[in-house]
């Protein structure tokens, strides 16, 4: 049993313990992350996908949320202009519901709050002359359209850890925490792999960022109580064939105030969601039920002319939202804020309580600064100007760097080039190393899927099985084979016999 000592043990492999992790690092600070799962395997690869500030959080009067949402956009879009892209936003405008003014103060607000470099700003549209009216039915006619931006959510976890790696943070992925014992200065923690090995670890500091867990580990691993606590809401998504070709997403307002996107996915694809329902099961086990998905397809049929029914359906997922409970009694209604709570009655214990996508990095950096004090370090914030890994291209301009990879990779098949670009961003060449032709990629062990990508995805992005790859790494499973995912699995198992 093989025993070293850390300045910060992270646990939980999800948005928020990345992001700590990373910052960390770059601090100069020893790091441990241990997930029981793959990166992202829950909460953060469930999102709605978005990068935004929450128009509608103005409506519950989270102005300081929003404002600091916002600023965090364009931090982001900085950061990783290869997965995360700018979207505009189209509203219809329905009279039974909020009222224009509303919304147009919403708009201004939300392009004021916090200075805009990359995203023009709201206006009102004619939806009689505009695309996005086309696939409407005959009464909204008239909209407004406003800016956030796209994220793929589980890519942004997972280059928050190779970037932590890259920085000399230690990743253990499928790695459980199962005791824990505290001592004055230091923990000591019990680490077992998902193939049975154990190891014990010490930790100066230990963070607790396991979201819909963050009680659980608290209470059931550490022992400890909580000042806060979470409530678990999941939200729910459906993907259906591609319902509109214009570039736009939609948000729709409903009868109950709540409201749900329809947004263009993976080029044949609607994404539609979210829905806000309050939780009590295991997290981990959160699934989309038949009245959320009839749900969804009826708000959506209130505003699309085709009239969609749940057997359109091609795909589904739910996460579970860990929102700081606020005691709001609308599930909706809850803040998207977080805390950070910091236990020093002996060995130092930081937990996580709420947070979202786009407030990652800011909660990150507050976590460390709050954790510096405790063992000395002194090092400034670092991540507000740093890319994410395949990020650094000139002037953040995708457009500009796809036109240099089919340049320089004259082969590859279009959408190949597209897809490949835009998933990993310059590292690309990681990929492309010393391939000068189609052969040179390898087996195509699927449609699209090539031996040179699995293998970077397993040694680069922490890749172990198909469901990784297929809906995490990639989105691949969408119109993948029925036998995908057995096929793909078959070769990574038999990968290793291949060196």
């Amino acid at each position: 049993m093989s025993q070293s000592c850390y300045d910060l043990v992270v646990v939980g492999g999800g948005i928020n313990g990345v992001g700590i992790a990373r910052d960390a690092a770059g601090r100069g600070l020893s790091v441990l992350l241990c997930e029981r799962d793959d990166l992202a395997a829950h909460t953060s690869s469930a999102s709605t996908k978005l990068i935004h500030g929450g128009l509608r959080y103005l409506e519950h009067g989270e102005f300081g949320l929003v404002r600091k949402a916002l600023r965090e956009r364009e931090v982001l879009l900085r950061a990783a202009p290869h997965i995360i892209w700018p979207l505009r936003f189209v509203m219809p405008h329905d009279a039974g519901q909020r009222p224009a003014w509303m919304i147009r103060a919403g708009l201004f607000l939300y392009d004021h709050l916090a200075r805009r470099e990359r995203l023009p700003g709201s206006k009102s549209v004619n939806l009689a002359r505009h695309a996005a009216g086309a696939p409407l039915k005959p009464a909204f006619r008239r909209g407004f359209i406003y800016s956030d931006a796209w994220v793929q959510d589980a890519r942004l976890v997972v280059l928050n850890a190779m970037d932590a790696q890259a920085r000399g943070a230690r990743i253990a992925t499928r790695t459980t925490l199962i005791a824990a014992q505290r001592g004055p200065a230091t923990w000591s923690l019990d680490l077992r792999s998902a193939e049975g090995r154990c190891e014990t670890v010490q930790a100066r500091v230990l963070v607790n960022a396991t979201g819909p867990w963050v009680g659980t580990l608290l209470g059931d691993v550490l022992g400890l109580g909580a000042a806060h606590a979470v409530r678990l809401v999941k939200g729910s998504h459906i993907v259906v064939k591609r319902l509109f070709d214009h570039p736009d997403a939609y948000l729709f307002q409903n009868p109950d105030r709540r409201i749900i996107f329809a947004i263009p996915f993976e080029g044949r694809f609607t994404l539609i969601g979210t829905t806000d329902v309050d939780y009590s099961g295991d997290p981990a086990r959160a699934a989309i039920t038949a009245e959320e998905i009839a749900y969804l397809c009826r708000m959506a049929s209130r505003y699309f002319s085709r009239a969609l029914t749940p057997a359109e359906v091609v795909w589904s997922y739910a996460g579970v939202r860990p929102l700081l409970d606020d005691a709001a009694g609308d599930a909706a209604s809850v803040t998207r804020d977080y805390t950070l709570e910091l236990d020093t009655q002996a060995a130092p214990v930081l937990s996580v309580f709420g947070g979202k996508l786009t407030t990652y990095r800011k909660l990150a950096e507050q976590a460390v600064a709050r954790i510096q004090p405790l063992l000395g370090n002194r090092v400034a914030p670092w991540t507000a100007g740093a890319s994410l890994p395949g990020g650094d291209f000139p002037r953040g301009d995708f457009e500009d760097f796809l036109a240099q990879v089919r340049q320089h990779h004259g082969w590859l098949p279009t959408d190949l080039a597209f897809r490949l670009a835009r998933n990993y961003g310059t590292r690309i060449e990681r990929i492309l190393h010393g391939v000068s032709d189609l052969a040179g990629l390898g087996e195509a062990v699927l449609p699209g899927l090539y031996a040179c990508e699995l293998d970077y995805l397993v040694r680069e992005e922490f890749a172990r099985t198909a469901e990784d790859i297929l809906w995490r790494r990639t989105k691949l499973g969408l119109g993948a084979p029925p036998d995908a995912t057995a096929h793909l699995q078959a070769w990574l198992d038999a990968r290793p016999k291949r060196r």
